[in-house]
């Protein structure tokens, strides 16, 4: 039974939803990066993200951008660990869906002469919910275990139901404020902080869990309260014998030797077979363990596999990282820009109004939960580089291209190998970097379009991947474009979408019973983003 103390340890380790970027790390901060995914030497006032040192190019005046998109991504994963109920014709299919009807991005600036001050607020992480309706392999897995544990024992299962549902959000705010200053026509810095404030919530229910018992549907609960209910004379009769230092006794031995009475004897010793222990072969002492061992893990089984409903999480943490960045333009017609983001130190603390329940102690009647009410667990957001350029190939067309890296490997994502909490170095390879392509096309003075193509190569393991949370290759293409409504007012309009490639994990499971059990889940999951955006100019 102890195995079904981990029917919901899968969800420990909850994602960041992360749309275009790194691993946490949202890069989609604007309307225009979505048509061209190139912005990383920005002269414009999306700058205020990606290229903080080129504002200085702005015209002196009050700049200001508001921003929005409307992002859904569709989240696939596969297992074909052999007790699950489509095997082994198939392996089992799970999908969850982040649905994102509001991803604002709001940037302010104020240009004057050599000097420019900025304001930008934006999800740097996360900004999204995501929904499994019919669960995941490590909600599933464990409850298929039912079924070979009880067979091995003789039972007439056949079959298992679950119930599940799980909804997590995550958003990691971002409220970024520096200074930029023009040395000369060619070079100018930037110096800026940004304060990040992270909640994750989780919410949802693990019920209706049923065994088929002889052709019978039956609540898992009441099959283990049943046994419960039919070991504790047994139990409690051979714990009163070994406490009175009989242990070494078989049952046959005791009551031929007139220790215990005939009906003591009569009752235990028929207990004993009905267990499949034999009363002339087993000391006391190893009956009573056996049966303990039985009796106490079907306790734990009734109290896990209780119907678990409106759990209410809340986690929350914030932190601080400084920005520095450098704009160089060697010519009119070429613009570089570079910037690094430092690490975001994060801990988390668990508000827990109602927890998901993954083990209890019936010894000591201690319940273990997911997420403790006021524990703290390391979330951090990874220092980030990038760098990008811009060159006006005609009056017309200009091409623009961009780099990122994000230092996964020196953050801490609170990630857990084999139930301990570990570095990130022992589950990522690589740090996880994105090449950017662009090109824009004046089609007239009011009128630009543009299109745009990123790739994304993460570093992680396959030790990192996990059912709820998983990285993958992947390639994506922008295009939209931008229309001057009328002086100090531009309309950026833009669609996206982002193509996976599929990964994979294969790993040992352990089996019910005994041994392990080679196991493959894949992973894949797809993004599209509608985006609209606003840019005003204030003063002449």
């Amino acid at each position: 039974m102890k195995r079904i103390t981990l029917l919901i340890i899968g969800i420990l380790i909850i994602p960041f939803f992360s749309y275009s970027g790194g691993i946490v790390t949202n890069q989609n901060q604007s309307a225009a990066y979505i048509r061209m995914f190139a912005r990383d030497a920005s002269t414009g006032i999306d700058a205020v993200f990606f290229n903080p040192a080129g504002l200085t190019k702005l015209s002196d005046g009050f700049h200001l951008s508001l921003n929005n998109q409307y992002i859904l991504q569709n989240k696939y994963v596969t297992s074909n660990y052999r007790y699950l109920s489509t095997m082994p014709e198939s392996p089992t299919e799970y999908t969850g869906e982040v649905n994102v009807p509001l991803f604002p991005g709001i940037y302010g600036a104020y240009k004057k002469g050599k000097f420019a001050l900025s304001l930008g607020i934006n999800p740097v992480g996360g900004g999204g919910s995501a929904t499994f309706d019919n669960g995941l392999p490590s909600f599933e897995i464990p409850v298929s275990n039912l079924v070979p544990m009880l067979q091995a024992q003789g039972q007439p299962v056949s079959a298992y139901g679950l119930n599940a549902y799980f909804e997590g959000s995550s958003v990691y705010w971002g409220y970024q404020l520096g200074a930029s200053y023009e040395f000369n026509e060619m070079f100018s810095a930037y110096l800026g902080i940004r304060y990040v404030s992270a909640k994750n919530t989780y919410n949802g229910y693990l019920k209706d869990i049923t065994i088929t018992l002889g052709g019978t549907e039956t609540p898992a609960v009441d099959y283990f309260s049943t046994t419960v209910e039919n070991l504790q004379p047994l139990n409690d009769g051979l714990y009163s014998l070994y406490d009175n230092n009989l242990g070494s006794y078989t049952l046959d031995q005791a009551y031929a030797a007139s220790i215990i009475d005939e009906a003591t004897y009569t009752q235990l010793s028929g207990g004993l077979t009905l267990v499949g222990l034999d009363p002339s072969e087993v000391t006391i002492e190893q009956g009573y363990n056996a049966v303990n061992q039985s009796y106490n893990g079907a306790r734990r089984a009734t109290y896990v596999l209780a119907d678990q409903e409106d759990v209410d999480v809340e986690q929350t943490g914030s932190g601080f990282a400084p920005i520095i960045g450098i704009n160089i333009s060697p010519t009119n017609k070429l613009n570089i820009g570079l910037k690094y983001e430092f690490k975001t130190k994060l801990e988390l603390e668990n508000n827990t109004t109602k927890d998901f329940i993954i083990d209890y102690d019936p010894v000591n009647n201690i319940a273990t939960g997911m997420f403790p009410d006021g524990e703290k667990v390391r979330n951090d957001m990874p220092a980030m580089f990038s760098a990008g350029f811009d060159y006006q190939i005609t009056d017309k067309l200009s091409v623009a291209s961009g780099f990122h890296m994000y230092f996964d490997k020196n953050a801490n994502y609170g990630k857990k190998l084999d139930g301990d909490y570990v570095d990130n170095d022992e589950l990522i390879d690589r740090n996880s970097t994105e090449f950017a392509l662009g090109l824009e096309y004046d089609v007239s003075e009011k009128l630009l379009l543009s299109i745009g193509y990123l790739h994304t190569q993460t570093g992680v393991t396959e030790d990192y991947q996990t059912d709820l949370s998983y990285s993958n290759h992947s390639n994506s293409i922008g295009l939209g474009g931008g229309y001057a409504i009328k002086p100090g007012i531009k309309l950026n309009l833009a669609v996206g979408y982002t193509i996976y490639n599929d990964a994979r994990k294969i790993y040992d499971a352990s089996n019910p019973l005994g041994g392990t059990i080679t196991t493959k889940e894949g992973y894949d999951k797809d993004n599209l983003f509608v985006a609209l955006g606003l840019d005003f100019k204030f003063g002449k």
